[in-house]
Parts: structure tokens; C-alpha cells; sequence
């Protein structure tokens, strides 16, 4: 993929009017544009409190003393960067394309770049990297738009190959974030385990102190299969096959299990304070993040 294909100027622009939005206020290493719990030097007003000798004097309300005859100062807002850090799966399985449409790591990639761009642009910290049975090395952290066309080259030069194993990748813990803050997921969450292999990475994560988006990237054609006839299934990671004939039963019989594994990944999820995300190749980037991500609080 190249780097253009990732984010459109218009789409660009219209990321400039929007923010993460994460449900703790974080402190960070350095001054940023996210309200923390500690009360610092920002510009908003927090709350008043008595004065102490020592005080700056600048904080001193006057007008307070003025009315009432206490002596106050006034208390601000803290703003400090919050860490975003961002797990792009690139093992076999999001090689996968129907016809016509983008493939899953093409479609994970360009959500991956949306989220990151609204890092850079809000000054927070971001860091990226590429996990399939293992976390692969990801970028040093980047800040500001600036870096930008570094994240989007980073996400472009990716390529599906390998088998995924994200329980396996996620106990190097030399390989998780450092500070407490938010991590997305973008996978299409094929696993051998299914829902038990993720929960073992998310529990790793949360062990970490991260607030955990979990964005499900997969094809049409794997929600509805719109197959017929004796086909030779291919797992595209372990190489595997199975011969089968694809009879309409056996079609509804797929998408009956298809809806109890998401429901089981949703429960889980649920369960463990885990937002879910749900983000079909067909769907347009826009309405994944304008509506299902704005409707969970992920983004405003």
C-alpha cells in the first residue's frame, strides 16, 4: 500500500474537528491538551482554596476577598498528554479481499492512521507497531502533526504474512506501553482460541493500566458467504484444508456460529470494560468512526 492511500486531504480535515475521548484523565511526561487529575497551570478554572502562606500571589482572587473577606487562590486544571499506542494485525488471514473492496489490512491500516492522526493533532504521545504471533519493533513515540507522514509510512510499508497468536505476542511486556493510557486493537480477531486467546491479551493490556479498543476489521463475505458448491476451504495461516460442500444450510449454520462468536467477543468485551468495535471492509471509513465510534464515546 502507499501512504496516500491512507488519508485523504478531505478526510484529514475533517479529523482536525475531532478528539479521542478516553474515560481517565491521564498525566504524562510532558504538557499537552488533556485534562488530568492533578491541578496545575492550564487555563481552566478548577476550584477555590484557602490561602497559605507561600501562595503564588498571582492566584490570589481579589475580588473574592473583596465580597467575603477570605483569602483564596485559584486552582486550574492540570492538561497533560495522554499515550496512545496503536496494534496493527498483520498475519495472513488480513491479506483477505473480497472482490472489488480493500483487503482487511488495507481498511485496518487506513482506521489505524484516522486514530493516529487525532493523536498527533491533539499533541499526545503515539506509538505504533505491527503484531502477528509477535509484537514486531514499532516506531519511537511520536508528537505532532508533524510526524504524521512518518506514522503513515510506518502503517503503509505493512504486509500480511505469518500466523497471529495475539495472547502469545502480548507477554513481552518489553512490548507494552510504559504509562498508563489507551491501546487499540485493530484485528480481524480469527484466532485458534477464539475469544480466550483475546481476553489473555486484553488482561495483559489492562494489567499494563491501558483503556482497550478492540476494532473487529473483516470482509463481507466472511459476515454473510455468499459461496456455493464443493470448494476447498484454505486456512490462509496454518495451511490447513477442508473439503466441503456449501449447501444453504451449511451457510446459515456458519452465520449462526459467526453471530455467537461476536456475541461472546461483545460479553467479554463487556465484561472487561473492553470497547468493541465492529468495522466491516464495506462500511465507509466515515461512518466507522462518525457513527459507531462516536455512538460508543471513542471519539467526539
Amino acid at each position: 500500500m502507499k501512504p496516500e492511500e491512507l488519508l485523504s486531504a478531505d478526510w484529514i480535515a475533517r479529523l482536525n474537528r475531532l478528539t479521542l475521548s478516553t474515560g481517565q484523565r491521564v498525566r504524562g511526561t510532558r504538557q499537552g491538551r488533556r485534562r488530568s487529575r492533578e491541578l496545575g497551570a492550564s487555563l481552566e478554572f478548577a476550584d477555590y482554596r484557602e490561602y497559605s502562606p507561600g501562595d503564588d500571589v498571582r492566584r490570589f482572587d481579589w475580588s473574592v476577598y473583596g465580597r467575603t473577606g477570605r483569602k483564596v487562590v485559584r486552582q486550574y486544571l492540570d492538561e497533560q498528554e495522554l499515550q496512545v499506542t496503536l496494534y496493527l494485525d498483520v498475519s495472513q488471514s488480513m491479506a483477505f479481499a473480497d472482490d472489488g473492496e480493500p483487503s482487511k489490512l488495507l481498511h485496518a491500516a487506513r482506521l489505524a492512521a484516522s486514530i493516529g492522526y487525532m493523536t498527533l493533532a491533539a499533541y499526545d504521545r503515539l506509538g505504533v507497531y505491527r503484531v502477528d504471533e509477535r509484537i514486531g519493533d514499532g516506531m519511537p513515540l511520536l508528537r505532532g502533526r508533524p510526524a504524521t507522514h512518518r506514522l503513515l509510512e510506518f502503517l503503509a510499508a505493512s504486509e500480511a504474512g505469518g500466523r497471529g497468536d495475539l495472547a502469545e505476542a502480548f507477554k513481552d511486556r518489553s512490548r507494552l506501553p510504559k504509562l498508563p493510557g489507551m491501546t487499540w486493537i485493530f484485528s480481524d480477531c480469527w484466532t485458534e482460541r477464539g475469544e480466550e486467546e483475546l481476553e489473555e491479551a486484553v488482561a495483559r493490556l489492562q494489567a499494563a493500566r491501558q483503556e482497550v479498543v478492540l476494532v473487529q476489521v473483516l470482509t463481507r463475505g466472511e459476515i454473510q458467504p455468499r459461496l456455493s458448491g464443493d470448494l476447498k476451504l484454505i486456512d490462509a495461516e496454518l495451511g490447513t484444508f477442508k473439503e466441503a460442500a456449501l449447501t444453504g444450510r451449511l451457510i446459515e449454520a456458519y452465520e449462526q456460529e459467526f453471530t455467537a462468536y461476536r456475541g461472546r467477543l461483545a460479553e467479554f468485551c463487556a465484561r472487561r470494560g473492553v470497547a468493541y468495535v465492529l468495522a466491516p471492509v464495506d462500511v465507509p471509513l466515515r461512518e466507522t468512526v462518525l457513527g459507531t465510534m462516536r455512538e460508543l464515546g471513542l471519539v467526539r
